[in-house]
């Protein structure tokens, strides 16, 4: 990518922002539990995919949560995958909460929801 994406946890809005070019151009929506965020869906806008922006907005999204001790419970495979290939940020998945990934269905609808970005 040659420009940098900035992140934002948006707490107004329960989602985690990358922008680029001042414009909002993925998301992690999540939702606030005590010490401990479940992470819902990552959305990039379809017209910005395939830039690295998710793995970029996951990255900064993960590293505040340990940065603030927080732990996670996720139900996004994208984010599943991306700790999968980066067991160092294993230790942020909270033991007794872990979530899990959500099935096809609301894969479609994160699909849908990703539409609305643009």
């Amino acid at each position: 990518m040659s420009r940098e994406i900035a992140v934002q946890n948006n707490a107004e809005s329960a989602s985690y922002e990358a922008i680029l070019d001042g414009r909002v151009v993925g998301l992690i929506v999540y939702e606030r539990r005590d010490s401990r965020m479940v992470f819902r869906h990552t959305i990039v806008d379809p017209g910005y995919r395939g830039r690295g922006i998710a793995t970029e907005l996951v990255r900064a999204a993960l590293d505040d949560l340990i940065s603030h001790g927080l732990t996670l419970t996720n139900y996004c495979g994208f984010i599943d995958s991306f700790i999968a290939a980066n067991p160092g940020y294993a230790k942020v998945v909270d033991k007794h909460q872990p979530g899990h990934v959500a099935p096809f269905e609301a894969r479609h609808e994160t699909k849908r929801l990703g539409q609305k970005l643009g």
